[in-house]
């Protein structure tokens, strides 16, 4: 029984998917104007690992990731310029090439974290789904949920009686503790733009459609008087994420997932214009992740310890799986604490746990002799992740496993093979044994070295061994070579 922490409830609750065998989760992706840092990519493991456990207990996923290539403003209040274009500005290309260079590096990062991108169903782009976007904007105001300022088509968040039931504030809370008027032509501080007309500081925006449009082909540059008059803009980020969970998942589907930032604006605009537009609830279980600290503190690129994948190879001299081991470590929910020494002793203890698969796969064969201590760690585990992603004493379950003595070495290969189809560290996959002449020659040496027993000189073998990178194990079965995998 799969029990889950819903932020919509506060609660803790059993799931209960929508279908018996199907479970439909949509995570908020990245938006494409730069590069994902690892606080991104805790939110991705979060998902994950949640995506694997379902399989894992027998459901089939559809889980849609979108691709945000346009329309997130700076400020996700809808101010400042769209982050897409300042970005392409910066770097001196398109909008659109930024986008697909950003993307193709997204997908990247997360298959170095085991995340592949064909185990989404679907991988929807905003620029792809306009079309949608106007047809909910166009619904919402036939519903009069929305006004319309001079800058863009704005959701009147006064209108929707539920809005804040995410944060568990409402609009007379939020209104109160905001102590700010509302913006410009804005009628409340929480009101939220649904389309922005390229006028003012977005009057040169390269990617621009015509509201009112057929063909939907990006729109022709014309003055700010024309843009307005025609509508002529771009979608707001909250509207796209709506559209493109509810093309593909439904109306309502099961699980929601992101980062706990998302929570007080961009999920509550989400559940505010979804639940107008459909008039009923939008997503029955929301599930948030908590932030990647950096030595206890903030990250952020003005205290420059703001990481990649890149910088963990490049700076901690690990692979990016450790920082996958390290998420594993801490429950989604707490704050993960970012340290040079963490992420260290998880590089260490991923490799330890390599190691110790490769020598049961190098040890004699026998039968399965214990097949209820078998079930015993099959059934801990499953409870484990189970009660709201445990991963980290699910961790503890496979290492208790692999230090019983009562167990064969097939049985406990078995139950890594098994509880990795959740962790995916890919312990039984990452070993690579020698393959160069050069390795060959030399433990031929060391091995005539160690029959005369000049122990000395088999050492120096070793030593030339470990610089170029491989491990040497003297093992009851002989000696085994591997190379130490990034």
């Amino acid at each position: 029984m799969l029990k889950i922490l819903n932020t919509l409830s506060g609660g803790k609750e059993e799931f209960k998917p929508i279908s018996d065998k199907v479970v439909g989760i949509y995570s908020c992706g990245p938006t494409v104007y730069g590069r994902a840092h690892i606080g991104n990519m805790r939110s991705y493991v979060f998902a994950d690992i949640l995506h694997k456990t379902l399989e894992y207990l027998g459901y089939r996923v559809e889980h849609v990731i979108n691709i945000t290539d346009v329309g997130h403003l700076v400020s996700d209040e809808n101010e400042g310029e769209d982050k897409m274009e300042k970005g392409a500005r910066l770097a001196g290309k398109s909008p659109f090439d930024i986008a697909r260079e950003y993307e193709n590096l997204f997908w990247n990062d997360l298959r170095e974290l085991n995340i592949e991108k064909d185990e989404f169903w679907k991988t929807p782009r905003a620029t792809e789904h306009i079309k949608e976007q106007l047809g909910m904007i166009k619904t919402l105001t036939e519903k009069g949920f929305t006004y319309e300022t001079s800058d863009g088509i704005y959701f009147d968040t006064s209108k929707f009686k539920d809005y804040g039931k995410l944060s568990k504030q409402n609009l007379e809370e939020k209104l109160s503790g905001a102590r700010v008027e509302a913006k410009g032509e804005k009628k409340n501080p929480t009101d939220f733009a649904l389309w922005k007309f390229c006028v003012g500081e977005n009057s040169d925006h390269i990617m621009r459609w015509d509201f009112e449009a057929n063909d939907l082909h990006e729109a022709p540059r014309l003055s700010e008087e024309e843009n307005r008059a025609k509508k002529i803009g771009f979608p707001g980020w909250h509207i796209e994420c709506s559209a493109m969970s509810t093309k593909y998942l439904g109306e309502r589907f099961d699980i929601h997932t992101g980062g706990i930032d998302h929570i007080p604006v961009h999920h509550e605009n989400e559940i505010a214009q979804s639940e107008a537009v459909f008039g009923h609830p939008f997503v029955n279980y929301w599930m948030h992740n908590e932030f990647v600290l950096v030595d206890n503190g903030k990250m952020s690129k003005s205290l420059g310890n703001v990481y990649t994948l890149d910088d963990l190879k490049e700076k901690f001299d690990v692979s990016p799986l450790a920082f996958r081991y390290l998420c594993l470590l801490t429950h989604y929910r707490t704050p993960l604490n970012f340290t040079k020494e963490a992420i260290e002793a998880a590089g260490i203890g991923l490799f330890n746990l390599r190691h110790q698969v490769l020598l049961l796969a190098n040890e004699d064969g026998v039968n399965d002799l214990h097949l209820e201590a078998v079930k015993k760690y099959q059934k801990e585990f499953a409870d484990n992740i189970e009660n709201d992603l445990n991963t980290a004493e699910a961790l503890g379950t496979l290492y208790g496993a692999l230090a019983d003595n009562t167990l064969s070495a097939k049985e406990k290969l078995s139950l890594c093979v098994e509880f990795d189809k959740v962790l995916d560290l890919d312990p039984t996959n990452l070993i690579k044994s020698a393959d160069d002449p050069k390795v060959t020659t030399l433990m031929q040496q060391r091995e005539e070295y160690r029959k005369s027993r000049q122990f000395d000189k088999a050492d120096e073998m070793r030593l030339e061994l470990e610089k170029m990178g491989y491990i040497v194990e003297d093992t009851a079965k002989g000696t085994i070579v591997y190379k130490r995998m990034e």
